[in-house]
């Protein structure tokens, strides 16, 4: 079934409205704690850390399967075993009706889960997913069965990894090469050189053929 509901909005990563929880059989820190995962996904989207519009995250025994559409992040909680076509069929009902409100309404919200207005919406159609078993919900599962739901899947662990690289890339200093000495490149160094290589070159000649000379005049007297 599915046990939480988060919409937000993707531009800033702001949770905008949630529905009821339904994790009676867990205690409140792990509600807590999915909850928790649920935004960190909304603000990686956010960021462009998670490029696909429709995902599945495997997080312990359960699915989280979100869905983008037009800015707007719809995201649900679900057990590992609920039908992951019919959470979708959930979240597509989710995306329609949030689209009948007004967009300038919803661009005005600065704090999370503010927009309660469509907290009773989420109420509302997520009674009618509750039971798979229900002759609507079949009809949805049974609907195109040969087509298989074309949707990344990840496991939650991995989403944090990169996480984590990234914040290591980013503490990590810019390497920069080393400057090269001012002198090698001055205007002084050219002019010493034009004026001192010619003298240089002219002292080394005179140096060899004047060893040259003595080396011939000690074997001469020999």
């Amino acid at each position: 079934m599915v046990k939480i509901t988060i919409v937000g909005r993707v531009m800033d990563g702001l949770p905008l409205a949630q529905g009821p929880r339904y994790v009676n059989e867990e205690n409140g820190s792990s509600f807590l704690c999915y909850k928790q995962q649920g935004e960190f996904i909304l603000k990686e989207i956010s960021r462009g850390a998670l490029i696909p519009s429709k995902m599945t995250i495997r997080i312990d025994h359960h699915s989280l399967n979100y869905l983008i559409g037009n800015g707007v992040c719809f995201m649900a909680l679900c057990d590992s075993s609920y039908p992951r076509k019919l959470a979708f069929h959930y979240l597509q009902d989710l995306q329609k009706e949030f689209e009948k409100f007004d967009n300038g309404v919803v661009g005005k919200i600065t704090r999370p889960y503010s927009f309660v207005k469509f907290d009773g919406v989420i109420g509302s159609i997520t009674k009618q997913y509750i039971d798979t078993r229900t002759q609507a919900n079949l009809s949805k599962l049974n609907a195109n069965r040969e087509k298989e739901l074309e949707i990344v899947t990840e496991n939650i662990s991995e989403i944090l990894q990169r996480k984590r690289n990234s914040e290591i890339s980013e503490r990590l200093p810019a390497t920069t090469p080393e400057p090269a000495s001012p002198i090698w490149g001055s205007p002084l160094l050219e002019v010493i050189a034009l004026k001192w290589t010619p003298i240089t070159a002219i002292v080394a000649v005179a140096a060899i053929l004047l060893w040259a000379s003595l080396v011939l005049k000690d074997d001469f007297i020999i």
